[in-house]
């Protein structure tokens, strides 16, 4: 079994096409009381057209979202490795990482002030203003994993359990050695 992180699929072309390194999260509905965390080192980018919207990213004027599947298959070309991840609880340090990423600003303010309105489990006090931000590895896949759909993978929930890869498949860094190294070095610049 595989991990799966759902992601939004222009978010998750950026990340394969190596404009981007980050995640940002909050996490959804369906995360619970503990909140959203990186739970896994290495996931399967599950792109979702679910919620996804052109006007909360940062993308030329007439980007066009890809058109939905109507076979009932899902298409996953791209693997993520965490190497290290933040939790952002200041503002304007949140806002200092808008060159890494290609959500809106007014998008990231949104997440970061968020709170559900279920009390913590471990605080007994409502979530916290703040993001979670992973900076990761991204891996193409040598050949498109296709499987068909399931209501497991529904929902508003981050991450979902994905079938086996087939074997045979291969993998090659999204962004090269050296500007991934470069990248993380601006990226801790800014959260230091």
């Amino acid at each position: 079994m595989n991990h799966g992180f759902k992601e939004w699929t222009l978010v998750c072309d950026a990340l394969g096409s190596g404009r981007q390194s980050i995640i940002i999260r909050k996490g959804g509905i369906a995360e619970g009381r503990a909140g959203f965390r990186f739970e896994h080192d290495a996931f399967l980018l599950f792109p979702t057209l679910f919620h996804e919207q052109t006007m909360k990213l940062k993308v030329p004027a007439g980007t066009q979202l890809p058109a939905p599947r109507m076979d009932g298959i899902h298409e996953i070309t791209l693997r993520a490795h965490v190497e290290w991840t933040r939790e952002v609880e200041d503002l304007e340090v949140a806002r200092r990482l808008a060159p890494f990423h290609i959500w809106q600003d007014s998008e990231i303010e949104k997440r970061f002030h968020y709170t559900d309105s279920r009390p913590s489990a471990a605080e007994g006090t409502l979530a916290k203003p703040g993001v979670s931000v992973a900076f990761v590895r991204v891996e193409k896949l040598s050949a498109s994993f296709i499987f068909p759909d399931s209501p497991k993978y529904g929902g508003c929930r981050s991450w979902i359990a994905l079938p086996d890869l087939p074997p045979g498949i291969t993998t090659a860094p999204a962004l090269d050695e050296t500007a991934h190294r470069a990248r993380e070095a601006e990226l801790r610049a800014v959260l230091a």
